[in-house]
């Protein structure tokens, strides 16, 4: 059985990731900002289940929790970053301190965790890193224009770091979640308070479709915790895993679309370049 550490556990998909590890059979640090969000663990599973206090923008508590897991059960072979906000927000409306807590949160606290605990996984030769992106990690779309870019930037991280972790036994995985039924809407997201009401039609519209079927999306986020179990028992697992038929087809048609765009323009893509010699 494995020792993992999951980030954001007190509801919606870290959470159902987190019961289905401990129901599989692992050892799990739970982590949340706030630890009676998730002490029912604990209760539920004892010593399989390590409650540790962690907001991944604190580099103390990130530290912290990696410790308890070195602690409690000798090391982490699986890390899932789950943490993060959403933000709805046309790019003109973005408030800058509200867009660089987005960042800290989604961005630079998964790379902080993912830095922690690469030396043991690097010492042992072995190790997971699963990290929760999302369908709007891979288009874009108002009003998500600023929780897609930490996305996209995480996409790079996670592409990146597969090939610079491979030659020591390391995996990387990126999860990729459409439309699925927890409260990212609700609880974990945050809105632009200057709205300008140009962009009423368009992003505003949006806003308030996302807002009123966030309790009636399609996805189940037990299914994405059953994803993620399979995928961390996999010799060679994806770089990226598609949940959803929504991710699927938007995936398709950008790729179909960014395909057919290459094509037309390939004279001039060609044309830039010194002539052959």
């Amino acid at each position: 059985m494995g020792r993992w550490l999951i980030t954001g556990c007190s509801t919606g998909i870290g959470r159902e990731i987190a019961r289905a590890a401990l129901e599989a059979g692992h050892s799990v640090v739970v982590t949340a900002r706030r630890t009676e969000t998730v002490a029912d663990f604990a209760d539920a599973y004892g010593d399989r289940a390590t409650v540790v206090a962690l907001d991944v923008t604190d580099k103390g508590q990130i530290t912290s929790a990696v410790q308890a897991a070195e602690d409690a059960f000798g090391g982490i072979d699986v890390l899932v970053n789950n943490a993060g906000n959403g933000y709805l927000s046309a790019i003109e409306e973005g408030e800058d301190d509200k867009v660089r807590k987005l960042f800290d949160t989604n961005y630079f606290g998964v790379v902080d965790t993912i830095k922690a605990v690469l030396p043991q996984m690097r010492d042992r030769q072995s190790g997971h890193i699963v990290n929760i992106s999302s369908m709007t990690g891979l288009v874009a779309n108002p009003p998500n224009a600023y929780y897609s870019s930490t996305k996209f930037a995480l996409e790079a991280v996670t592409e990146a770091l597969a090939q610079e972790v491979k030659s020591f036994g390391i995996k990387v995985t990126a999860i990729e979640p459409g439309a699925f039924r927890t409260d990212w809407a609700a609880r974990s997201m945050w809105e632009s308070s200057t709205p300008i009401g140009d962009y009423d039609e368009n992003v505003g519209a949006r806003k308030t479709m996302i807002k009123e079927f966030a309790n009636h999306l399609p996805g189940d986020p037990r299914k994405v915790a059953e994803a993620v179990l399979m995928v961390t028992d996999l010799d060679d697992p994806p770089l990226r895993l598609l949940l959803g038929r929504d991710v699927l087809k938007a995936v398709r048609d950008k790729l179909a679309a960014f395909s057919a765009s290459i094509d037309e323009w390939e004279s001039v893509t060609k044309d830039v370049n010194f002539p052959k010699e």
